[in-house]
């Protein structure tokens, strides 16, 4: 495919660059408007401390819909639990494996070498800023998208992670379906355009020391088709005065600054939809009927009363409160309280049902810690396998839109400081293999079937002909990859052929009178 500038598309006639990009960004922004609503109200019921998608001031409050706090705690903890699952803090959670194209002799070198970077990515994130961000990425997940910016950081901190909020993102998808374009909104001070973009070239009539309002950016990254090779193109845009301050190519893999990820989504569709969604009713549901309750447990406390209107009782001069004296006609009734008709008792059902509907949409019960003695290791490695049943297909997507972009992302930064020197990361020469709680539990049942086989065959043909029948070496590297144990810890197939060798001679050599077998030249290692 030959390369195609957007703005080169035919439908913008004479428009120059900064007014094609700007109308491209607004039907963008249009096919955005359609979910507005729908995250708006998502994020007033779930996560009310966001930044909302319509204007409001700074410190405004957004917690008066909400009377229950099942949803907002709920997402809270589906964001730290995915983390746990996902990315663990202070966790290798991936591995770089040497891939189909390295040949065989040479592959457990390679996987030495590539254990080393390895360790030193993690322990670049774990200085860095990205368990903060990710967290927040993760609660927007809940909602439907996330978006994170990860860019070149300083010499003390390579990398620094930032988690954009969605009203500030707009999303277009590619020919393929996939995102290929995106928008960021950013409103800033005059004076800070050279800081934030110092290879930025301001217009002419633009002084930014004159300039007292702030001004709109657009930050536009888009994907460059071109036959097999990664490219994007980044512009930045000012609105007004209309102007192009950045244009910039990124060509290679993990170039593209942004990371878009979805939880679930519909065909054809550009935005995610997250957990919440499904549980809006319920949401919804839960927060009307506290609020149901409170106005009727505000009735209960105050009363309601009725009067006889006898033109003595004034109920605008009658005050509630103990010691008050309130005239009445002779014969008057004086203040009737009318008894509640409300039912709490159906209330409480409806709150129980409701918030156990909202709990198994943000997999709360998937990980609920049961009451009494701490789970065993085993009890959280089965939850951990269920949960990952759970969110099968959302936790492939993870891994696709998330997870091996961020690493290439990551490789390619510290690669350009000189940091690490790392091969393609394209699956032949280096892959990307997940060593995550959840892809842990993953591949808990494939260990499973290799030990259900080995018992069959035992059990069946009898112990001895496992190694007749089974291949013991490759088995025991097979579950060593399956169970992530470092590649260090597993002896190369010569070493391993030297140690046999060496206890078949002990096994056969002659024996000495006193019983103990004489020496042979050699020595077993005792690593």
């Amino acid at each position: 495919m030959a390369y195609m500038d957007m703005t080169d598309d035919p439908s913008y006639g004479s428009l120059d660059r900064a007014t094609a990009i700007l109308k491209k960004y607004k039907e963008a922004q249009s096919v955005k408007d359609f979910w507005k609503d729908k995250f708006e109200e998502a994020y007033e019921y779930c996560l009310p401390n966001r930044e909302s998608f319509y204007t409001e001031s700074p410190g405004q409050r957004r917690t008066d819909k909400i009377f229950d706090e099942t949803a907002v705690v709920g997402v809270q903890e589906f964001a730290s639990r995915l983390q746990a699952g996902i990315t663990p803090t202070f966790a290798r959670w991936a591995d770089f494996q040497a891939g189909t194209e390295i040949p065989e002799q040479q592959k457990s070198f390679i996987n030495l070498e590539l254990d080393k970077i390895t360790n030193y990515v993690f322990e670049t994130l774990q200085q860095s800023n990205f368990n903060q961000e990710v967290h927040e990425s993760f609660m927007d997940l809940a909602i439907g998208t996330g978006v994170m910016l990860v860019e070149e950081g300083d010499s003390v901190n390579p990398i620094k992670f930032t988690a954009v909020p969605l009203p500030r993102v707009c999303l277009m998808n590619g020919p393929d379906g996939r995102i290929d374009t995106i928008y960021r909104t950013r409103v800033i001070k005059p004076d800070e355009v050279t800081l934030l973009y110092p290879k930025a070239v301001l217009p002419e009539n633009f002084d930014p020391l004159k300039r007292k309002k702030q001004i709109k950016i657009i930050e536009a990254i888009y994907k460059i088709y071109e036959d097999n090779v990664e490219k994007y193109k980044f512009c930045v845009v000012m609105e007004d005065p209309k102007a192009i301050l950045l244009e910039e190519i990124y060509e290679g893999e993990g170039s593209n600054p942004y990371l878009v990820f979805r939880w679930n989504k519909a065909s054809g569709e550009v935005y995610g939809r997250g957990p919440v969604f499904n549980a809006m009713g319920a949401i919804k549901t839960c927060n009307l009927t506290i609020e149901l309750i409170l106005q009727n447990a505000q009735m209960s406390v105050s009363g309601v009363y009725t009067y006889e209107d006898d033109g003595v009782i004034n109920p605008d001069n009658i005050s509630l409160v103990p010691g008050s004296l309130i005239p009445v006609a002779p014969g008057s009734k004086g203040l009737v309280p009318i008894q509640a008709a409300s039912n709490f008792d159906v209330a409480q059902l409806v709150l129980q049902d409701m918030r156990a509907n909202i709990k198994k949409a943000l997999y709360m019960e998937a990980l609920g810690r049961p009451e009494g003695t701490p789970m065993t290791a085993t009890e959280v490695s089965e939850r951990m396998a269920d949960l990952s049943r759970q969110i099968g297909s959302s936790f492939g997507r993870l891994q696709s839109e998330f997870i091996n972009p961020l690493l290439k992302r990551i490789i390619r930064i510290l690669s350009k400081q000189g940091r690490i020197t790392l091969p393609k990361v394209n699956g032949r020469q280096v892959r990307i293999a997940p060593r995550s709680p959840l892809a842990q539990a993953q591949h808990l049942q494939d260990v499973a079937d290799v030990t259900r086989f080995n018992e069959i065959i035992a059990g069946t043909f009898g112990p001895q002909m496992i190694n007749v029948i089974v291949n013991q070496s490759a088995t025991a590297k097979y579950l060593a990859e399956k169970m992530n144990l470092p590649e260090k810890l597993i002896r190369d197939e010569s070493e391993q052929q030297r140690i046999v060798q060496q206890i078949s001679q002990l096994a056969n050599a002659p024996q000495a009178p006193n019983g103990a077998a004489t020496e042979v030249p050699g020595e077993v290692p005792t690593e």
